[in-house]
């Protein structure tokens, strides 16, 4: 796709926020059910995704764990949102490996360490990109993928969240 294909298709849709910032607002669902042993069976609209426990907290390594599954979203929308500013941008990619990597302390999450933090302590971002573009250009990129990733910016500036039960 070429920057003025994506910017025709944009075009109206981005209108139609302006003209109507409600219709902006959509509410993206996600549902699982429990499965066997210890497991999550999550609907990911092309595929029946099986989370279970990692090996590090007692897992036997068949199931997905979702704190890669974390790590697998914040990739994928990186690249899509990477690919779409380049698009926009008029910066050629020839290609671009998009890697995730984060550090958990188990101690956290099994309860051995009350000091120790419940989740993702640190997480690293690499974009390795093949292009021409100049130092400027990819500074640009990148600052424009980071402010417009929903994934990474759900991350980094925690949403509220309520839990409710039946």
């Amino acid at each position: 796709m070429d920057a003025l294909t994506l910017k025709n298709i944009q075009a109206p849709i981005k209108q139609q926020y302006k003209d109507d910032p409600d219709a902006a607002v959509i509410t993206l669902k996600a549902s699982g059910k429990i499965g066997e042993g210890i497991t999550c069976k999550v609907d990911t609209g092309a595929a029946i995704a099986e989370a279970g426990l990692h090996p590090a907290t007692g897992g036997d390594g068949t199931s997905l764990c979702s704190g890669d599954m974390l790590l697998e979203a914040l990739v994928a929308c990186a690249g899509v949102t990477l690919n779409a500013v380049a698009t926009a941008i008029g910066v050629e990619l020839r290609d671009a490996t998009i890697s995730a990597e984060g550090d958990l302390d188990f101690r956290g999450t099994l309860g051995v360490a009350k000091e120790a933090p419940v989740g993702f302590s640190n997480i690293r971002l690499k974009f390795d990109l093949d292009t021409d573009a100049d130092e400027e250009q990819i500074e640009t990129l990148i600052k424009l993928t980071e402010r417009y990733c929903v994934v990474y910016q759900s991350i980094t500036n925690t949403p509220d969240m309520d839990i409710s039960y039946n």
